[in-house]
């Protein structure tokens, strides 16, 4: 039986800024070099991405058995030797890297499954299109924070998949301090996230644009985000080669 592997107690989801022309340059490295070490480290790495809207960000996450083991497996990385000698490689393609999100699944079954996925292996090409990944994150007040994982499961969650976009994984902030203090997040705000996957990109962009362009998301859904979100980032990605979770 294939059982559903849920992953993870704790993630990262970590958006950087990279200079102008180094994405292909900086995947392949990430891809040829940090992505084994890192999860020999102890972490999973879920997947990385190109976003679809802006040609200089590149896009990953990263998940962890739970806090502590968090702190050991970057101890473990950014420790080791690795990290070490390719660091300043690495680093030379940033101009950001702190919008680091923490987070943890809203709900018992709101982890990622990565069940029946396999990663390629080094040195693999870019290859057929692995689909469209579809990450939503929203900004909250406080004072709306805690309601807001019931209206997403009432309201949004529903208009979502009527809309032909089915979710595959919800996430809200873990608000443990940052264990690991040398790679900072962002501290003190409060995030929902949720993620939908399409196995075809250009049924997924389709889908997307009903969706958004739908009476019933104009009508109900906007005016009431509108009222609970501070703030809405959609991000269209496009896993790359190596990436473990694609659409």
């Amino acid at each position: 039986m294939n059982e559903k592997v849920r992953c993870c107690a704790i993630v990262e989801l970590r958006q950087y800024t990279l200079h102008p022309g180094r994405f292909d340059a900086f995947v392949k490295l990430f891809e040829d070099e940090f992505v084994d070490p890192l999860e020999a480290a102890g972490m999973t790495v879920i997947g990385q991405f190109r976003d679809l809207d802006d040609p200089n960000r590149f896009v990953w996450l990263r998940g962890f058995r739970d806090m502590s083991s968090r702190a050991d497996s970057l101890e473990a990385f950014y420790g080791g030797p690795v990290w070490k000698a390719r660091r300043e490689e690495a680093n030379a393609n940033f101009t950001d890297t702190d919008n680091v999100l923490l987070l943890h699944p809203a709900a018992e079954s709101g982890g990622i499954d990565l069940g029946g996925l396999e990663r390629a292996a080094a040195g693999a090409g870019a290859g057929a299109d692995r689909g469209l990944v579809v990450v939503a994150v929203y900004s909250l007040d406080d004072a709306t924070a805690n309601a807001f994982p019931a209206f997403f499961e009432q309201q949004l969650r529903p208009a979502l998949e009527h809309g032909g976009v089915p979710v595959a994984a919800v996430f809200e902030t873990e608000t443990s301090p940052n264990n690991f203090p040398r790679l900072p997040v962002r501290e003190g705000e409060r995030v929902f996230v949720w993620i939908a996957r399409f196995a075809d990109r250009q049924h997924g962009e389709a889908a997307l644009q009903a969706l958004t362009q739908s009476a019933q998301w104009h009508g109900q859904i906007v005016p009431e985000l509108g009222r609970r979100a501070k703030a809405t980032q959609v991000l269209r990605l496009a896993p790359t080669s190596r990436s473990l979770l694609r659409g």
